[in-house]
């Protein structure tokens, strides 16, 4: 309401003066009160509830009528159901949501979602503060700034034998999952084949559904997961557009073979497919050194490498990552990016630059810790009484829970949850077909060795068969 329009206007004021007494105390209270009328009026219309506060005359059951009101129209509006568009009907709040809000309501020891309880280097930490104060907070340039992208050149050179150009092979991401969003959505057609293999990271299946893709899955099976390679090859048709490979595998903890590779590679270039692989545990092989996909002879040409800062250097929270492929790929890759995220946090960029560079001693030394770590987890979850796979890569384990007698992993994870203090995940979420994940459950030891210590304790003392 205007109170000056109120005030200024003829004829409310001319009305006034005939109505108002003579006393002067008196005048003001009668224009406030009109002034309090008008404004409780007003009030009325955008809010009962207000004004009925407002309102010293109200009475008992006007408040309590339009509270009630306002409480109905509330409740109506919160049970209007979700909206999602269809290609995402499927897919409901992500396993690491529930199991972290799971944790954190039962003090359970978190050892489900794949991120570090402890800090990344100082170094790395430091270079980002540097670079905050050096005034390098403004968009970055849409692909990368000049000095991450030589970095990621430098180290691919290093680690894989190819040398890439900086400027028109390498795409720097908002994360891995963003490097995985804009290959899918930059290269994959509506209606287009992919093949994964099951379990895969949850964040696949979703993305090609938005892209409008098919998939197919083959399904690794344990003790070794490994790839059932004539089935492989049956599920290539004319549509298949990609294969798509994670190694060293989330969440089995698997790395392919090279053979298992260039049987891969063959079928890629024998059926013009692409293939993208997501390499984010690649510094993370306890057993064998990892293979580049794009390293296997024919293979670049048609590969899009897919990796990040976050795992390798514990700072999954700032999500730096990236995509290396040859130029005709990666004008579809950058034309998806431009239109996700633009472009990626400008002083992290310059920090993560400074990361790659380091020492080979870092990642000897990060092996070691890792190792003694999955060393001390899997002796506890053995232990434990879990029938535990084995493990060449990552920070994943991969157990078969069936000794404890539950009917599948969702609910085993849950108990394990309320009854134990432990969290771990359902891999079933990982598979087209869940009963294929049932008996599975996956736990990771990228914590401190305290955490991983009382949560081997908690499993040893308190697991119980059904």
């Amino acid at each position: 309401m205007n109170l000056a329009g109120f005030l200024a206007t003829p004829a409310t004021a001319t009305a006034t003066r005939h109505e108002m007494p003579l006393n002067p105390s008196s005048s003001a209270s009668f224009l406030l009160s009109s002034l309090r009328r008008s404004l409780v009026a007003s009030l009325r219309k955008a809010s009962p509830a207000a004004a009925a506060a407002l309102s010293p005359m109200a009475s008992a059951s006007t408040v309590a009528a339009e509270n009630g009101a306002a409480k109905a129209a509330a409740e109506k509006q919160q049970q209007q159901p979700v909206q999602v568009a269809k290609r995402l009907e499927k897919f409901k709040t992500t396993i690491f949501t529930q199991m972290s809000m799971l944790a954190i309501k039962h003090g359970a020891i978190n050892l489900g979602q794949g991120f570090p309880n402890f800090d990344g280097p100082d170094f790395v930490k430091e270079a980002a503060i540097q670079a905050i104060n050096a005034g390098k907070n403004q968009y970055a340039r849409g692909y990368g700034v000049p000095e991450l992208n030589s970095a990621i050149a430098e180290r691919f050179l290093k680690d894989s034998g190819l040398q890439v150009d900086p400027e028109k092979e390498v795409t720097v991401t908002s994360g891995c999952t963003e490097a995985i969003a804009a290959t899918i959505l930059g290269l994959i057609n509506p209606g287009d084949e992919v093949i994964l293999f099951a379990p895969f990271y949850d964040s696949y299946e979703a993305t090609l559904s938005m892209a409008g893709a098919n998939v197919k899955a083959i399904t690794l099976r344990p003790p070794d997961f490994s790839v059932p390679l004539e089935e492989l090859k049956a599920a290539v048709s004319k549509n298949t557009r990609a294969i798509m490979i994670n190694t060293p595998h989330n969440p089995t903890g698997k790395m392919f073979t090279r053979e298992e590779l260039e049987f891969i590679a063959t079928l890629c270039k024998e059926n013009d497919v692409l293939l993208f692989a997501d390499e984010v545990y690649d510094k993370l092989a306890f057993e064998a050194d990892h293979i580049s996909m794009a390293s296997i002879p024919g293979m670049y040409e048609r590969t899009v490498t897919m990796n990040s800062l976050g795992k390798t250097f514990s700072l999954t929270g700032w999500k730096i990552g990236w995509a290396i492929a040859p130029p005709h790929l990666t004008w579809g890759v950058r034309q998806a990016h431009s239109f996700l995220t633009f472009a990626t946090c400008t002083p992290m960029q310059a920090a993560a630059a400074a990361a790659l560079r380091a020492p080979d001693s870092y990642y000897e030394e990060l092996r070691r810790d890792y190792g003694a770590k999955k060393a001390l987890l899997v002796n506890g979850l053995k232990d434990a009484g879990f029938i535990v796979y084995p493990s060449s890569g990552t920070y994943f384990v991969m157990v078969d829970h069936t000794p404890f007698g539950f009917d599948n992993d969702i609910e085993f994870c849950e108990y394990l949850i309320r009854e134990v203090g432990v969290v771990a995940i359902p891999p079933s979420v990982f598979y087209l077909n869940p009963e294929d994940g049932k008996n599975l459950v996956r736990f990771t030891f990228c914590k401190d060795d305290e955490t991983l210590r009382a949560a081997v304790e908690r499993m040893k003392t308190k697991l119980r068969k059904k």
